[in-house]
């Protein structure tokens, strides 16, 4: 029998009407059999980073940084801000890459995806998370590049992903 594949997803986003949350959502309820998508759902609680704290940092970054070390994989879905990734998902990734021994990232496997409203996506800030990565030793797909674009027409009012091809 083969042990299922154990995937953690993170949103970018802590927007209440997400369509990045939404899109990770309808990735778990989409998976294949063998394959569970656990999305981490404490983000709004995870401190802004300080150093001073990095050898014991709060509960909510231990718990992730366990999330981390227990999956066989990551996918990300984040939106973009001003060109790059969103603060709250750098200090996620700061929290939890500190100290750089104990990096619960290290040959991770990760996807990332994003959903925007403007007409290019989420692009550049899916090209800043893989420049992360190279220096945290996560190694993440290039294909397929899932950017979803004009995500305020692909999404209903209830925030449900409505469009097909997407």
């Amino acid at each position: 029998m083969i042990d299922p594949i154990k995937i953690l997803g993170i949103c970018g986003s802590i927007r209440a009407n997400s369509f990045n949350l939404t899109t990770l959502t309808t990735a778990a309820e989409s998976a294949p059999d063998g394959v569970t998508i656990d999305i981490f759902s404490r983000m709004p609680e995870i401190p802004p980073f300080n150093q001073d704290m990095e050898a014991d940092p709060p509960e909510v970054v231990k718990g992730l940084k366990k999330h981390i070390r227990q999956c066989d994989a990551i996918l990300i879905a984040t939106p973009e801000y001003n060109y790059s990734l969103p603060g709250v998902l750098k200090n996620a990734l700061d929290w939890t890459s500190r100290p750089l021994s104990q990096n619960p990232w290290d040959g991770k496997l990760a996807a990332i995806m994003g959903a925007s409203e403007s007409a290019i996506g989420t692009a550049r800030a899916q090209s800043h998370l893989r420049q992360i990565f190279v220096y945290l030793n996560v190694i993440t797909f290039p294909q397929p590049e899932v950017i979803i674009a004009d995500a305020d027409d692909k999404f209903d009012e209830a925030g449900h992903l409505i469009d097909g091809q997407t």
